[in-house]
């Protein structure tokens, strides 16, 4: 009796499934949805920006996080980060490749879990922004806001290509304050109910079809 069979050669690699925590996220409905548009790499870029503003040790908690939600096998060190941030097209350093969605879902898993841990320091701000818009006090008048916005000033500053029409048309200190207000809204919504996912789903609108 002859009988066949199909066996894995021993040395072969095992096909790894994504890790289950991406599945919290939809695959969005977007012609070759196996890479992401520009409009969604520049957002998770600028997301990631506000929150090393916030936190200066943001960078080792990425990995950490990473590492923590297994997502090692996503994003695997500091030079592979920088490679998936580099795919925002406003970057000196921008690189020539795509943000697959695995690796987009990724990053935004990690921001949000980061956004989470920052809840308390970003509605703070927020409510101190309100409070000084309303009395129509300068923001450098307070120090926790005034750190926050000139740290997001100097990163986006020494990262981001001047000669990009996008970062053109934010040619002063005031619009970067602005834009740093804004990531703020963004992270705190980010914190609240299925905020991951409706973050998620935003970085999309007008590309869905």
């Amino acid at each position: 009796m002859n009988v066949s069979a199909s066996l894995t050669p021993y040395n072969s690699p095992i096909p790894q499934s994504p890790p289950m925590i991406l599945d919290t996220l939809p695959d969005p409905a977007i012609e070759g949805q196996a890479s992401c548009p520009r409009k969604t790499r520049v957002q998770i870029d600028l997301i990631l920006l506000a929150i090393e503003a916030l936190d200066l040790g943001s960078s080792e908690a990425i990995l950490s996080f990473a590492q923590e939600l297994e997502l090692k096998g996503i994003i695997k060190d500091r030079v592979n980060l920088w490679r998936m941030r580099s795919t925002n097209p406003l970057r000196r350093a921008h690189i020539r490749r795509s943000l697959t969605i695995t690796e987009a879902k990724a990053l935004v898993v990690i921001a949000c879990y980061l956004a989470r841990r920052l809840t308390v320091v970003i509605r703070q701000l927020l409510m101190i922004y309100q409070q000084l818009d309303e009395k129509q006090i300068p923001l450098e008048q307070n120090l926790r806001l005034s750190n926050y916005l000139e740290r997001f000033r100097a990163h986006f500053k020494s990262r981001m290509n001047p000669r990009r029409s996008g970062v053109m048309a934010l040619n002063s200190d005031e619009k970067l304050d602005e834009l740093a207000i804004d990531l703020l809204g963004k992270l705190l919504f980010c914190t609240g109910t299925a905020g991951m996912q409706r973050f998620w789903i935003s970085l999309f609108d007008g590309e869905v079809e």
